[in-house]
């Protein structure tokens, strides 16, 4: 039997001095213990990619964020289903980090001290990605 294509979501909060903010995924998550991730998640059934993504960062962050673009996509497996993760570039327009309980910290880390974390390994070709064109004039 194929594995089912599911889409999940990321955003890439950015602030004025090119920090971004992870979030460790705490013990109430199955998947990633203890893994630092920048916000998201999937879309409901019929639910687009940008709604789902501003619902999940308000869920999991307290904070309303603005998409401002795209910051990268990737695929990776898991056990039942390939995963298409679509990172987008955000920022913040209101609210302060309060985490829900699927997360137990958070952090403003530079784009360039980012893999310096335990990150999910599907985020490390976005962050590179990232980075490169940071790296532009």
């Amino acid at each position: 039997m194929k594995k089912p294509f599911k889409l999940a979501v990321k955003a890439v909060i950015l602030d004025g001095e090119d920090r971004c903010l992870l979030i460790r995924r705490s013990q109430h998550c199955r998947h990633f213990t203890g893994q630092w991730e920048w916000p998201g998640g999937k879309p409901d059934p019929g639910e687009d990619f940008t709604t789902a993504l501003v619902r999940e960062v308000r869920e999991e962050t307290s904070l309303e964020v603005d998409i401002t673009g795209l910051a990268g996509a990737t695929t990776f497996e898991m056990s039942a289903l390939h995963v298409v993760l679509l990172c987008m570039e955000a920022r913040v327009i209101a609210g302060e980090v309060h985490l829900s309980e699927e997360h137990d910290d958070f952090a403003w880390v530079g784009l360039e001290d980012v893999a310096q974390r335990e990150i999910l390994e599907p985020m490390k070709p976005v962050l590179k990605n990232l980075l490169e064109r940071k790296d532009l004039p």
